[in-house]
């Protein structure tokens, strides 16, 4: 721990959010408040709730799913505020005198999604001045969207995919345009939207007459839709950690999602209800392969800039070839989610990692570095 603290550091994980992943954020708040060492933190549990209001978590609120019902934050709990520059959290119930609960050393956002982990939670704690675990606001706004995303990583000399990206103006004014310029790409594609993560909204298509309705039902998810042209080969995907000091950035074993059932891809009911997947590790390819996948990961993590913790995600195709799918600068992270398995696999234990990722953020200056 820093010399600085002479009291354990206090640490907020804030979890929910105003997005559809809401719930898989509280999940990853439960593993992350199960794990936390407590004689070494202390710990104060911050809900966003689907309206944007912050409150201080319950006893009662639910983390897990339970009877098919994903858990929701509690919005009846005390309402909370982050003024920008004090580092306090300050209650403020109606009717009561608001109460600053003091300073906050280091905040966990375990939040995907949309006013989430695009960079907009991250604005807020740099204006606050506190520190955070993961990415600042620059890649983790790159890294939500997918199309800007493919341009850094191509620029950075790293192999993506053909894609088109739809932009809603796009869509509604120039169609024919956009549907000519998808037929280019030839069919099997997927369809998803842009900014938007656990694999939501996301469709495979194989003729013209499906395409519509995969960019519609994208477009529920986000106005900015990206379609990707299929790649045959398997799913092998990489944890990087961001290392203390000047050491540079360590890459976990790969391991291969395993898609089982009737399940065309890894898609939100694979990964969260029917539980049809599974983690091999280290994946079963040639060690030559293993180490160049190993290390385009770190080349993606770095030509983001990001910090603390990323999955990246490859297809290792039928002719020996790897393609760099996408990276995902605050992956899902309960205890049995790909990342924590890749580093568990590579000797790292959730709780280790945990930790790792809090001692970062406290090592860490806010504002630009």
């Amino acid at each position: 721990m820093s010399e600085q603290y002479e009291t354990r550091p206090r640490v907020a994980i804030v979890f929910g959010g105003r997005n559809s992943e809401h719930a898989v954020s509280i999940l990853g708040a439960g593993s992350v408040l199960e794990a936390i060492d407590r004689s070494k933190y202390e710990v104060v549990p911050v809900g966003i709730a689907q309206d944007g209001r912050w409150v201080l978590a319950s006893g009662d609120q639910r983390y897990a799913i339970e009877d098919g019902a994903f858990p929701a934050v509690d919005d009846q709990g005390t309402a909370l505020a982050l003024p920008s520059g004090s580092g306090s959290l300050v209650t403020y119930d109606a009717g009561s005198i608001p109460v600053e609960l003091g300073q906050v050393d280091v905040v966990f956002p375990v939040m995907h999604g949309p006013f989430a982990e695009d960079g907009t939670i991250q604005g807020l704690l740099e204006m606050a001045g506190v520190r955070y675990v993961g990415s600042g606001v620059l890649a983790s706004a790159v890294g939500m969207d997918k199309g800007y995303m493919k341009t850094v990583l191509a620029a950075a000399g790293l192999p993506v995919g053909p894609y088109v990206v739809v932009r809603d103006r796009d869509w509604r004014v120039d169609r024919d345009r956009v549907l000519k310029e998808v037929q280019e790409l030839g069919w099997p594609v997927f369809v998803k939207p842009a900014r938007a993560g656990s694999s939501q909204g996301i469709s495979k298509v194989n003729d013209l007459d499906e395409l519509e309705r995969a960019v519609e039902l994208a477009r529920e998810h986000d106005p900015k839709v990206l379609v990707e042209a299929a790649i045959v080969g398997r799913e092998i995907e990489c944890a990087v950690l961001e290392s203390p000091g000047d050491e540079a950035p360590r890459a976990s074993l790969p391991g291969e999602v395993l898609v089982r059932g009737d399940h065309a891809f890894f898609d939100f009911e694979a990964k969260y209800i029917e539980g049809d997947m599974s983690l091999a590790v280290p994946a079963d390819i040639p060690a030559e392969v293993a180490e160049e996948l190993r290390g385009m990961a770190v080349r993606a993590f770095e030509a983001l800039g990001c910090e603390g913790l990323s999955r990246v995600d490859f297809f290792y195709t039928e002719d020996g070839g790897l393609i760099l799918n996408e990276i995902n600068t605050m992956p899902g992270f309960t205890s049995v989610s790909v990342a924590p398995q890749l580093w568990a696999a590579t000797g790292v234990s959730y709780a280790e990692l945990v930790d790792r990722l809090i001692q970062l953020a406290l090592a860490r200056p806010s504002g630009l570095r």
